[in-house]
């Protein structure tokens, strides 16, 4: 095995712009936001977003005009309210949607991780979602008895962008036994063409060791990984911290008067890296008050 440990700075030059990216995590749960914020501080754009829930780093992209299109299933900030950057970008014409159930969106990542073209639902019978999107959604005949369903492409995409708990330097991810019940992440992983995973923590290999059975994303799918402590910041990560709700309110408050320039400049382009920013938006005490280990 050959060392993946790479920089942040390193991790996002590897991403041009007009890139199709697979987000994981859920709404405003244990995202790449970090990872979003250095793509967003190097001026990547014009990327394709497919996520499951969408949420935080989908806002965050459509507010600084990098995002063309998304494919999910929801797109909002949970308790702290509208996704005011999509929202606006979508009205504007400036963000092509295209929405799913979430049993299609998970079969359409199913299909990916299994190396098929396409997907067979019935999810979407009686829904609109055929009509506003005959582009991926095909009415089809189940061949043997003849039953209505719908085809829909695999969820394929360029990078895969994913934010874990630890992960030794090889690249073998291990995710713990208790975690988001709606997490597709490790199905994510292993649909990806090219898989970039920020983790909590490098741990060495011989820890991984001990628990072989809780490592959910092998070396062999990973491209690059790193080591970015509070990396789903403001975003929780379960079991390690809690989402930041003074700095989801202040970006909120923010977004809501389309106020995204004041918000990038403290947050996205004075800092010059990951360590830079969390002094920027913690103080140590606030660190403390998050964490949760």
């Amino acid at each position: 095995m050959k060392s993946k440990l790479v920089s942040l700075e390193d991790a996002a030059s590897l991403i041009p712009s007009g890139s199709s990216l697979t987000i994981g995590g859920s709404i405003i749960r244990r995202s790449p936001v970090a990872l979003i914020r250095e793509l967003l501080h190097q001026k990547k754009s014009g990327f394709t977003v497919l996520a499951y829930p969408a949420g935080f780093t989908t806002d965050l992209l459509a507010g600084a005009g990098a995002v063309d299109r998304v494919e999910a299933v929801y797109e909002g900030l949970f308790q702290f309210g509208f996704s005011y950057n999509f929202r606006r970008g979508v009205e504007e014409g400036r963000i092509d949607i295209r929405d799913f159930s979430e049993v299609a969106m998970a079969s359409r990542f199913r299909a990916a991780a299994a190396g098929l073209p396409f997907a067979v639902t019935d999810a979407l019978l009686g829904t609109g979602m055929a009509e506003h999107n005959p582009e991926q959604v095909r009415e089809i005949a189940d061949p043997f008895s003849g039953r209505k369903l719908h085809a829909l492409p695999a969820a394929e995409s360029d990078f895969t962008l994913l934010h874990g708990y630890t992960a030794d330097e090889y690249g073998n991810v291990q995710f713990p036994v208790a975690r988001d019940a709606d997490d597709l992440d490790p199905v994510m992983a292993k649909a990806a063409n090219r898989l970039i995973v920020t983790v909590e923590k490098i741990v060495p290999h011989s820890e991984i060791l001990k628990t072989p059975n809780l490592t959910y994303i092998p070396h062999t799918w990973v491209e690059a990984i790193v080591e970015v402590p509070f990396g789903a910041h403001p975003l929780s990560c379960d079991g390690y911290y809690d989402e930041d709700e003074l700095h989801m309110e202040d970006y909120q408050r923010r977004m809501k008067e389309g106020d995204f320039a004041s918000y990038a400049d403290l947050y996205i382009a004075k800092p010059q890296n990951h360590a830079e920013y969390l002094a920027a938006a913690l103080t140590p005490e606030r660190l403390l008050q998050l964490s949760v280990r």
